[in-house]
């Protein structure tokens, strides 16, 4: 199982970090071992002082593929959840600034909170999805899928030409503005519609 994960799909979060929108998805991935389940708590890594929350839709691959093309990709993900893509910024900003890679700020241990799946047919429409992260009761981000620069499907099709995607990875689908650091002791809850599918502590 591998976790891929899109980068500025939304275009006012790529304008809060003064960032260039992409000709094309922006591709990274985090290891197995950033998983989080069960809404076990977050602990704040010794080797950051500024880890940001990053809420995102999350898809769940239901079947092997590659070279998938659009008009074929829903059928190779069943269910859609909410997951939670922490970064550490500090470490992100120093790789950045060497142009370097950036995967120890996106892929530490932890750093993938994932909600439970919710099967594609409870959703009227995959091109409107709600979804928003509360921090400590107070609503920090809110998007809606119809937002995304990359679509469901588009994106599908974009990894399977490079990546042959398997059943059960996930994919990290792109998070909206609003992003911002967390704290010990903050608790974070993430609602998909008005359905809550997160509430976890920082420790």
């Amino acid at each position: 199982m591998k976790i891929i994960a899109i980068g500025r799909n939304y275009a006012d979060h790529i304008a809060e970090l003064k960032n260039e929108v992409p000709d094309e998805p922006v591709i990274f991935f985090k290891p197995d071992t950033a998983i989080l389940r069960n809404n076990d708590p977050f602990y704040y890594p010794e080797y950051s002082q500024d880890i940001h929350h990053e809420v995102e839709l999350i898809l769940r691959i239901s079947r092997e593929g590659k070279n998938i093309d659009k008009k074929f990709a829903h059928k190779y993900y069943d269910a859609i959840g909410l997951g939670i893509d922490f970064t550490a910024r500090d470490l992100q900003a120093k790789a950045k600034a060497k142009g370097l890679p950036w995967t120890l700020a996106k892929g530490f241990n932890g750093s993938a909170p994932v909600s439970e799946f919710v099967p594609l047919e409870q959703f009227e429409d995959l091109q409107d999805i709600k979804f928003r992260l509360d921090v400590n009761g107070e609503t920090k981000q809110q998007g809606n899928s119809k937002m995304m620069l990359n679509t469901f499907d588009d994106i599908i099709a974009y990894i399977s030409r490079f990546i042959t995607l398997k059943k059960g990875d996930i994919i990290f689908t792109g998070t909206p503005e609003g992003v911002g650091p967390v704290q010990i002791g903050d608790r974070l809850e993430g609602y998909v519609e008005d359905n809550k599918l997160l509430d976890f502590e920082i420790k």
